[in-house]
C-alpha cells in the first residue's frame, strides 16, 4: 500500500502519543484536539473513515489510546538492523492491529505480533521487546525533533533547487504531486 510506504519511508518518532489514560480515549482526544467539539470530532472520524476505506483500511476509533514510545523503539531498531522492508512490515502490522482491531499500540503482544509479521523470529523479538536497548536514543530523537518544531507525522521536507518544501500531517496525493511538480518546474 503506497500510503504506508510513504509514511514508513519518512518514519520518525517525532510524534508519539503521550496520552496515558486508557479510559474514554476519544473523549480525551476530542477535548485536546477539537476543544471538546462533538461536531468537529464527528467530521474527523468521518473523513478518516473515508480516507481509510479508499486505502483498504477499516478504521475503528474505539481502541486504547496510549504512549507509543516502545513501538517507535521497535521500528527504529529493526529499520537499522534489517532495513526498510522489515520496518514497513512492522508498521503495517502495528497500524492494522491498532487502527482496525483495537490492539493496545505498545503492549508486548502487539509488538511481538508486529515483529513476527515482519519475519523476525519470535525469540529474537521477545528478547528485544523485554529490554530497553535504544530507548534513550529514541527519546533523544523525539526531543531533537520537537525542538525543531516538528509535532506531527508525516513531516516531509523536499529539497528544491531554489527552496525547500515542507508537507506536515496527512495530505492528499494531489498535494504531494503539486509539490513535486513545483520542484521539477523550479529545477528546469
Amino acid at each position: 500500500m503506497l500510503l504506508s510506504k510513504i509514511v514508513t519511508f519518512f518514519h520518525s518518532p517525532s510524534h508519539y502519543l503521550s496520552l496515558n489514560s486508557h479510559s474514554n480515549p476519544l473523549s480525551r482526544y476530542k477535548k485536546h484536539k477539537y476543544n471538546d467539539s462533538e461536531e468537529q470530532m464527528q467530521k474527523y472520524t468521518t473523513i478518516m473513515r473515508a480516507y481509510g476505506i479508499s486505502c483498504g483500511i477499516d478504521f475503528d476509533f474505539h481502541g486504547t489510546v496510549a504512549n507509543t514510545l516502545t513501538a517507535h523503539r521497535l521500528i527504529r531498531h529493526y529499520q537499522e538492523e534489517k532495513g526498510t522492508e522489515t520496518a514497513n512490515a512492522i508498521v503495517n502490522s502495528l497500524y492494522s492491529q491498532y487502527f482496525e482491531h483495537q490492539a493496545h499500540p505498545s503492549s508486548a503482544p502487539t509488538l511481538l505480533a508486529a515483529a513476527t509479521a515482519a519475519n523476525i523470529p519470535s525469540e529474537e523479538a521477545e528478547a528485544f521487546i523485554d529490554e530497553d536497548d535504544g530507548l534513550q536514543e529514541v527519546k533523544m530523537l523525539i526531543r531533537e525533533q520537537k525542538s525543531n518544531g516538528i509535532d506531527s507525522v508525516p513531516y516531509i521536507v523536499i529539497e528544491g533547487k531554489r527552496r525547500d518544501f515542507t508537507l506536515e500531517g496527512a495530505k492528499e496525493v494531489a498535494e504531494y504531486v503539486k509539490v513535486l511538480e513545483s520542484v521539477i518546474k523550479e529545477s528546469s
